[in-house]
C-alpha cells in the first residue's frame, strides 16, 4: 500500500475524498443494497439517444432506451423491441414484426394513462427526427443508405436501403436509432436531453449536472431472463460525476462504487501484475474483467504532406517493423491489450488479414539507409499526440532513433489534435479507431478515397483505385463469408502500403466489487446493467 499512498500523496486529494467518504457514509445503507453505483469523470452532456456520440453519453442512454435490436455479448444481432425481421432477396427492403408488450416510461404527457403502447409510427417519428436539420443529431450519418421507411401497421416498420449495405443491421443497434415518443420530445424540444421518456430497464429520476444522476427500476420493463423472471434485478443506478480518477480509484476500494471501467497509468501497477494478472492482495475482494475490446489505436501517416520521408514506402514500412509491439505492450500497459500485427481490422471482428508486421529491426535499418542514400538525409519526422498517450509516443521516438529515423514529439489538446488531424496540419498523429458497429467496413472506411477529411475519417488521404472498387465490391456483397474474404483482401492491400501503423488492438478492461453478480463485458465495451445483480 506504500506505492498507493505515494499516488494519493502526489495528487494531493485527500481533503476531497474525506468529504466524499462523509457523504458516501451518510447515505441509507439498506436502501444502497441494490443499488449501482459508479462513477463518470467525463461529463454527461445528453440523455437524449439522438446525442449518443460518446461512451459517457451512450452508457445512461442504454439503461433509459430501446431500439428495433440489440448487439449481445458476442456481437450477435438479437431481438428487442422488434421480435422478428426479415430482409429481401436483394438486400434494399427490411420488415421488422414490432412487440406489443413495450410501453414508454410513463410522464403525465401522455395523459391521464400516464404512457402507452410503442406502435410502428413512432420509429417514423424517431427516425425523421434522428435527420431533423433543426435538431442536428451527431447521428443523422446512420440512415445515410436509407431511402425511406414506414409503418403499414401498427406493428410492422419498414425500411428501403437506397444500396445494399449488409452491415445495416448492425447500424440499428445504436442507441442513436432507439423509439422516442413524439409527445415528449416535441414538449420539451432541445430540453429532453434532461428530460428523457424511454422504454429501457431504468428509468429517468433525477439529474444534478456535474453531480450525480439517478436512474430507477422500470417494473413494466418488458424483457425477462432465462427463467421468465423480470428484468432488471437492481433497484436504481447512481451516477457520480467526480473528475478526479484518483479519487474515483479510491472511492472502489472503499467500496463506495461498484466498479471502475478501464485502467489509468497512476494506479494500474497497484491492481495488475507486470503480466496483467489481478494483484493477489485483491484477489479475495474483486473480479478482474477482461476480453477484446474493437478498438485499434495507430499512427496515422498524413500521406499528403511535403515531408520527402512520408512519401517514402520504405519509410512507412520501416516504422511499422521497426518497434517492438509485445514489449510495448507488457511495459508500458501490462499486457492489457493485443500487438496490432495485422492492419486495422482489429481482434474480435472477422476480416482480419491474414498477413502479419513482424518485428524486424535489421530490415528496418536496410531501409532507412537506402532512403538516406537516395534522398541524401536523415528522415526526420514529426509526431502529434495528446498527454494520455505521451509515453507510448516516446517509447516510439526511442525505438525508431534506433533504426535511424528522428521523431519529434508535439504534445497537444485532445481537441486541438483532432481538428489538426481533421485539416491535415499534422506528419504523425496518435488516433484511436473505436468501432461504431460490429463490421469490418467500419475500420475499412478509413482507406475509402471518398472518405478524405475533414468530410470522413481518412485521415491518412490513402487512395488507391483498387481499394476503392473491392470497397464498392464488397458492399453489394449479401454472402457473409464472400464478403469476409473480400475484406481480407483490403486490409492486407491496405497493409502493404503503410498509410498508417497499428500499435495495439484494445481491451474491455473492468474492475468489479465481489458482490456484483452478472456483469458481461462485449467487444463494443457497451454497459448493460438489466443483467446484473448487486448481493
Amino acid at each position: 500500500m506504500v506505492k498507493w499512498l505515494s499516488v494519493v500523496s502526489r495528487f494531493g486529494f485527500i481533503f476531497v475524498l474525506f468529504l466524499l467518504l462523509n457523504q458516501c457514509r451518510s447515505e441509507n445503507t439498506k436502501d444502497s443494497r441494490k443499488v449501482f453505483r459508479y462513477n463518470e469523470y467525463r461529463n454527461v452532456t445528453s440523455l437524449d439517444p439522438a446525442f449518443s456520440r460518446n461512451p459517457q453519453n451512450i452508457w445512461p442512454i442504454n439503461q433509459l432506451f430501446n431500439g428495433l435490436v440489440q448487439l449481445d455479448q458476442n456481437l450477435g444481432i438479437q431481438p428487442e423491441i422488434a421480435h422478428s425481421w426479415s430482409i429481401s432477396p436483394d438486400g434494399l427492403r427490411y420488415t421488422f414484426q414490432l412487440r406489443k408488450d413495450v410501453y414508454f416510461h410513463p410522464s403525465p404527457l401522455f395523459g391521464a394513462s400516464q404512457t402507452r403502447k410503442v406502435v410502428a409510427a413512432d420509429f417514423v417519428y424517431s427516425f425523421d427526427r434522428l435527420k431533423d436539420a433543426e435538431l442536428a443529431s451527431p447521428g443523422s450519418w446512420v440512415l445515410q443508405q436509407v431511402e425511406r421507411y414506414e409503418a403499414p401497421a401498427e406493428d410492422v416498420f419498414t425500411i428501403h436501403l437506397k444500396n445494399p449495405f449488409p452491415a445495416f443491421l448492425g447500424l440499428l443497434t445504436m442507441r442513436y436509432c432507439a423509439v422516442v415518443p413524439n409527445e415528449v420530445a416535441n414538449h420539451y424540444g432541445a430540453n429532453f436531453r434532461s428530460h428523457p421518456i424511454g422504454t429501457g430497464p431504468f428509468s429517468f429520476k433525477r439529474w444534478d449536472e456535474n453531480v450525480k444522476l439517478v436512474l430507477r427500476k422500470n417494473p413494466n420493463y418488458f424483457e425477462k431472463d432465462e427463467n421468465g423472471n423480470k428484468l432488471p434485478y437492481l433497484d436504481a443506478i447512481a451516477i457520480q460525476f467526480i473528475s478526479d480518477i484518483q479519487s474515483e480509484f479510491m472511492l472502489f476500494l472503499q467500496g463506495k462504487l461498484d466498479f471502475i471501467n478501464s485502467l489509468d497509468a497512476s494506479y494500474k501497477d497497484e491492481l495488475l501484475t507486470p503480466t496483467g494478472t489481478l494483484q493477489n492482495k485483491y484477489k479475495e475482494r474483486l473480479n478482474m474483467l477482461k476480453g477484446p475490446y474493437l478498438n485499434t489505436e495507430y499512427i496515422g501517416i498524413y500521406l499528403d504532406s511535403d515531408n520527402p520521408a512520408l512519401q517514402s514506402k520504405k519509410i512507412r514500412q520501416a516504422i511499422n517493423i521497426g518497434f517492438d509491439r509485445k514489449l510495448m505492450i507488457a511495459y508500458l500497459r501490462n499486457n492489457v491489450g493485443y500487438p496490432a500485427k495485422k492492419g486495422m481490422i482489429p481482434k474480435g471482428l472477422p476480416g482480419t488479414s491474414s498477413e502479419e508486421f513482424e518485428y524486424d529491426p535489421e530490415q528496418a535499418r536496410i531501409w532507412v539507409e537506402e532512403y538516406k542514400k537516395e534522398m541524401g538525409e536523415t528522415p526526420t519526422l514529426s509526431l502529434a499526440t495528446d498527454s494520455n498517450y505521451l509515453d507510448l509516443c516516446e517509447y516510439l521516438q526511442r525505438e525508431l532513433q534506433k533504426i535511424g529515423i528522428e521523431i519529434q514529439i508535439e504534445v497537444m489538446p485532445t481537441a486541438t489534435l483532432r481538428q489538426a488531424k481533421s485539416s491535415g496540419k499534422l506528419e504523425l498523429f496518435r488516433a484511436s479507431w473505436i468501432a461504431d458497429y460490429p463490421d469490418a467496413e467500419n475500420y475499412l472506411s478509413l482507406f475509402n478515397s471518398f472518405n478524405f477529411s475533414p468530410n470522413g475519417p481518412n485521415y491518412t488521404h490513402y487512395k488507391n483505385p483498387t481499394f476503392d472498387r473491392m470497397y464498392r465490391d464488397a458492399l453489394s456483397l449479401v454472402s457473409d463469408s464472400l464478403r469476409i474474404e473480400k475484406y481480407k483482401a483490403m486490409d492486407s492491400l491496405a497493409l502493404s502500403e503503410s498509410p498508417v501503423v497499428p500499435l495495439y488492438y484494445d481491451q474491455v478492461i473492468r474492475f468489479v466489487q465481489k458482490n456484483i453478480k452478472g456483469m458481461e463485458i462485449n467487444p463494443i465495451n457497451l454497459l448493460v446493467l438489466k443483467n446484473v445483480k448487486k448481493l
